[in-house]
């Protein structure tokens, strides 16, 4: 009796004879992991019918990724970037760290590391600048403070790092403007005191484009996609008792807040900066408290 089902038009055991060809000293999450990603691609191939030419173009965009990479002395990091673009980075993040606390205070949302993080920012003191260079034309300083809290008792987090970066006044970073910036201008780490608290000054932050060039815009172009996110602070909280937070800061009346193209903003990372008087250091405040979840906190799953 002649089956209902349609033949297949491409060989049915193809990419199980792929996936099969894993060696027995293959890691079973390596197993899993790879396996998967062959399956999809495999899939992906066969959804569009890629053809060789498209396939070919794929293979060149990947190998502009490392040749800018190599050229750039390992600065442009547009493999990272690509990721941003089409939103992996931030879905991994959220799988990552979403938890839903039970005590009804949840920890402070996650956001995307980005390319622009350092390990090398230094340890300034309780109320310093990070503005190393001075205030830049067209820079509003901000006096940016708050408390680092556990978010199952509301008791601060002595001796958190409260680490900090952000692009300057021109929307640069400092290893991408050596022109004006010199090494860790407008980068931090800053321990926090016995109640948990932080204070700083920095500046109100700026919105930027990603580059228009390379492989990222040549995405966002085939995209019909805009380059720009919107102004942003970036902030990584840690304690060697909790489990810490990485995530953005951005000005509620940025205009590019509602299409972040690297979709990144979250509803509770939106702050208002407020005019400051009686600080002859500022003119604008930002507080904000972060709250970290102890290490292995699962908080209602």
């Amino acid at each position: 009796m002649a089956s209902d089902k349609p033949p297949h038009r491409f060989d049915p055991n193809f990419t199980e004879q792929v996936v099969n060809g894993m060696g027995p000293n293959t890691t079973p999450r390596n197993r899993q992991v790879l396996g998967a990603l062959i399956r999809h691609i495999h899939d992906f191939a066969r959804e569009v019918e890629l053809t060789i030419d498209e396939w070919m173009e794929g293979v060149k965009f990947i190998n502009a990724l490392g040749e800018i990479y190599v050229k750039s002395n390992k600065t442009r990091n547009e493999t990272h970037r690509i990721c941003d673009v089409i939103g992996l980075e931030s879905l991994v993040d959220e799988i990552a760290h979403k938890i839903i606390s039970e005590s009804g205070m949840d920890p402070t949302s996650s956001s995307i590391l980005g390319p622009f993080w350092s390990p090398n920012a230094p340890f300034r003191e309780m109320g310093d600048a990070i503005f190393q260079d001075g205030v830049p034309a067209g820079g509003r300083v901000v006096k940016m403070h708050g408390v680092i809290r556990d978010i199952t008792t509301g008791r601060p987090i002595p001796n958190a790092v409260f680490d900090i970066w952000q692009a300057s006044a021109n929307g640069k970073y400092d290893f991408q403007d050596p022109e004006n910036q010199t090494p860790n201008n407008l980068r931090g780490k800053f321990r926090a005191d016995e109640r948990g608290r932080y204070t700083l000054y920095c500046l109100h932050p700026t919105a930027y484009s990603l580059p228009r060039d390379g492989p990222s815009w040549q995405l966002l172009t085939l995209l019909d996609r805009h380059p720009m996110r919107p102004a942003h602070i970036h902030i990584m909280v840690t304690h060697p008792d909790f489990q810490g937070c990485t995530t953005q800061l951005y000005p509620s009346d940025d205009p590019w807040i509602k299409s972040d193209t690297v979709f990144a903003v979250k509803d509770d990372l939106v702050v208002e900066f407020k005019p400051l008087q009686g600080d002859n250091r500022a003119v604008l405040e930002l507080e904000y408290n972060v709250n970290l979840a102890p290490k292995g906190y699962k908080g209602k799953l």
